[in-house]
Parts: structure tokens; C-alpha cells; sequence
């Protein structure tokens, strides 16, 4: 393997990386309803004998800002999503008109906003974590490749350079998402 397509992918389990934080950040409950909340989620469908995401199964829309309708594409799914909004982690009763599921999303607690920040913050070291990994097996293959006299010492120290260098960018790319995160969670 040479140093370039070390280099190459690296790049790509740390953008690998940063886009698990996005998924990750799209669950995260802010003060507004958004679909991104519960399209996600997994249902488990008795009738089709399997569980799928509630984006495959819904239509999810957002009538006011406090507010998430869900309309099945199969009404009789309705019982089975409605099913799994209320076993789910969300904490939000859902209200099932026969039709449609709606979703009050109640407003944040100023308590509870902090601890969503901490979740996030937990979240983003965790990314941080699997980035400095990223560097550190990606440092031992450019010593491999040194040890094996198929790069020169200055290539190899070149390389770490730029591994660092790329690094430091991927985390300061975490920490602008944990800040846009953040500043979303504690608007009012």
C-alpha cells in the first residue's frame, strides 16, 4: 500500500466518522418539531414481518412549529406506528385520530436543554475519539510502509504531518456541528 492511498483512506473513515455525527445530531430533540426527530426511528410491522424506519413507512410533516403529523402510506400500519412512537425513547405521547398520528412536541426545559447539550457534547467526543484512532492506525501503516523501505523517512514524516494536519481539521468539524447543535437545542 503506498503513502497516498494510506492518506486516501483515512480521509474517508474520518468523513465516515463526521457523517455518523450528523445522523447522530438528527435524533437529538430541539425546541422546535422537525421531522428529523422520528424518521428514523425503527417500527416493527406485524403485517409486512419486519421492522423499517418510520420515513419509509409515513409521511411525516410539521403543520406548526410544536407540532409533528405523521399519515401512514398504508393505513393499516397505523396501529403498528403508532405502537412504536409510544415504546420509543421520545417521551412524547402520540395522538391517534384514526387518520393520521400527531406528535405535540412539548417546549424544552431549561434543565433539560443542558442535558441535551451534554448528550451532544458526549456524542461529538466520541466522533473526536474515533478520528484520533483514525490517525493513530493510520501512523502505524505509514511506519509500516517505512519500515518496509517503500517510502523514505522523510516521506513517511511528510505524511504524519499531513494526517495531523487533517486531523486537527476533522475535529474542528466536529466542534462547529456540536456548536450549531447547541446554539439549535438552547433557542427559545
Amino acid at each position: 500500500m503506498t503513502i497516498s492511498q494510506i492518506e486516501k483512506d483515512c480521509t474517508a473513515k474520518m468523513t465516515k466518522a463526521i457523517e455518523f455525527l450528523k445522523q447522530e445530531l438528527r435524533g437529538v430533540r430541539t425546541g422546535r418539531a422537525h421531522p428529523g426527530l422520528v424518521e428514523h426511528l425503527r417500527i416493527a410491522v406485524a403485517s409486512y414481518g419486519s421492522t423499517m424506519e418510520l420515513r419509509e413507512l409515513a409521511s411525516i410533516s410539521v403543520p406548526d412549529p410544536g407540532t409533528l403529523m405523521i399519515k401512514p402510506f398504508d393505513p393499516g400500519t397505523l396501529k403498528d406506528i403508532d405502537k412504536g412512537l409510544q415504546t420509543s425513547d421520545l417521551g412524547i405521547a402520540p395522538m391517534n385520530d384514526g387518520k393520521a398520528i400527531r406528535l405535540p412536541v412539548p417546549p424544552l426545559s431549561g434543565e433539560r436543554r443542558q442535558q441535551l447539550v451534554q448528550q451532544v457534547r458526549k456524542m461529538a467526543e466520541a466522533q473526536k475519539i474515533t478520528v484520533r484512532n483514525v490517525r493513530r492506525d493510520t501512523n502505524k501503516a505509514i511506519d509500516a510502509v517505512e519500515k518496509a523501505k517503500t517510502a523514505s523517512e522523510d516521506e513517511a514524516k511528510d505524511a504524519k504531518d499531513r494526517i495531523q494536519k487533517l486531523t486537527k481539521k476533522y475535529e474542528d468539524d466536529i466542534d462547529a456541528l456540536v456548536k450549531v447543535k447547541a446554539a439549535e437545542i438552547e433557542e427559545v
